[in-house]
């Protein structure tokens, strides 16, 4: 039996097919992933895009990001899935933010142009 996609966020292979997802033109910023209520525990994930582009993407913390986010296992599989728009989870209070408001903004905003309403986002072309 294949674990629950919130049993894998946020995994080495979770970490991994994030890397060159996105499109330019996009922001530039670091973010700090948070997943509660895992099965083993609160997980942090720590990414870094570049023009819209995920390039770094790993486990652990980071000493300052530009913008935190955090979801429960299941809402984050819900997101990372594709069936939740990150900026409605952020609407309905199901993901908590912190950092720059601007910055966080323009990420909702991005994600929401990559992967269409609904739709799921592609890897980059560079």
């Amino acid at each position: 039996m294949a674990a629950s996609p919130s049993a894998e966020l946020p995994s080495g292979r979770w970490l991994a097919a994030l890397l060159d997802r996105g499109s330019a033109p996009g922001p530039s910023l670091t973010v700090q992933s948070i997943v509660t209520g895992g099965v083993d525990g609160d997980a942090e994930a720590a990414l870094r895009l570049d023009d819209g582009v995920v390039v770094e993407a790993a486990s652990g913390a980071l000493a300052a990001p530009d913008v935190t986010l955090t979801a429960t296992s299941a809402d984050a599989a819900t997101m990372a899935a594709g069936e939740l728009d990150p900026s409605v989870a952020f609407m309905q209070g199901r993901m908590k933010t912190a950092g720059d408001p601007g910055l966080l903004l323009e990420l909702l905003a991005h994600v929401r142009r990559v992967r269409g309403v609904g739709g799921r986002e592609g890897r980059a072309s560079r």
